[in-house]
């Protein structure tokens, strides 16, 4: 599907821009594949890590901001990746109008090319944290998901098409609680700060987020959420399988957190299709053909809600420890 296509992601020279450009390289043969991101010296790194496939990888150095370095940039490309954000949650926080240009207005530029330059297939990469925003970079998340999904009323004739990809926090990547953890054991204490007992997360792996778009590249029509199902843990199973004889002293929530992950809210339920891996939420607008739902898939009952919480699959302490091994 990727052979001989010119592919381009935003942010891509982050955890999962990395991740995915090692994927993509060494299962296809893209025509080309370039990295679009603000950091010149991050582009040099990865031009060595990947220098082998240096022929097809080519480095725009701009910003999602900035709209005509993105119309540049969007010349002949025919699958765009959109990872492009500010994540950190205080810095939105302290930040906000900073915030609202890169995720927001950046969202609207990426539309905004993608369409004029006749992209074939845009996949904007969300997060739990849109689902029922508590803080700003759930907000702004929120709408640009928002954006993406209604962006497919205006493609008209073109073949271009938009969809989301959502997960929460990747084990291990940056501003995970795994590195945090590791941090303090490092030092040699005893105890890990736990906010709450009751928390839970999702446990997913870059690639299966690498994995989880490729398959939306393959099968979108336009408009769709995906969604992967994957298992829950409690943060004190976690603690308990990375430190087995820790004190876990509780520090209390923090401002903009929640207990559990949600995927699917209950309002999104008459809306969402359950499949084997994966669920898919779909558009609800007079726009959207109903014929276009993906196969194999069945409605999920009324009121069900996706919760790191009240997931059907979890982790025990042991397959925590042994899925560590790879972080």
């Amino acid at each position: 599907m990727l052979n001989n296509k010119t592919i381009l992601i935003t942010g891509g020279t982050g955890s999962f821009g990395n991740a995915f450009t090692e994927y993509v390289l060494t299962h296809y043969k893209p025509a080309k594949l370039i990295i679009y991101s603000r950091d010149e010296f991050k582009q040099f790194q990865m031009l060595d890590r990947f220098k082998e496939y240096k022929e097809n990888l080519r480095f725009f150095i701009g910003d999602v901001r900035d709209k005509d370095r993105l119309l540049r940039a969007f010349e002949g490309v025919d699958y765009v990746i959109h990872a492009a954000a500010l994540k950190q949650v205080p810095a939105c926080e302290y930040n906000p109008i900073e915030a609202i240009k890169t995720n927001i207005s950046g969202a609207m530029n990426i539309i905004d090319a993608a369409l004029e330059r006749g992209v074939k297939r845009v996949i904007a990469l969300s997060t739990d944290k849109a689902v029922n925003p508590i803080n700003l970079y759930g907000g702004t998340k929120l709408v640009s998901d928002k954006l993406f999904i209604a962006a497919n009323a205006y493609s008209g004739i073109k073949d271009v098409r938009f969809s989301i990809v959502r997960y929460g926090n990747v084990a291990g990547s940056r501003g995970s609680v795994i590195p945090f953890f590791r941090d303090i054991i490092a030092k040699g204490e005893k105890a890990l700060p736990i906010t709450d007992y009751r928390m839970t997360r999702f446990w997913i792996s870059l690639k299966e987020g690498v994995q989880l778009v490729i398959k939306a590249l393959a099968e979108a029509n336009g408009g769709e959420t995906f969604i992967s199902k994957i298992p829950s843990f409690k943060i004190t199973d976690l603690a308990k399988a990375m430190l087995p004889e820790c004190e876990m002293v509780e520090v209390g929530i923090r401002e903009g957190e929640k207990l559990h992950e949600v995927m699917v809210t209950q309002e999104d339920s008459m809306f969402t299709y359950e499949y084997e891996k994966h669920f898919i939420i779909y558009p609800h607008f007079e726009w959207w053909d109903k014929s276009a739902v993906l196969p194999g898939g069945k409605p999920v009952e009324q009121g069900f809600e996706y919760s790191s919480g009240n997931n059907i699959e979890w982790l025990s302490i042991e397959d925590i420890k042994e899925k560590l091994i790879n972080y």
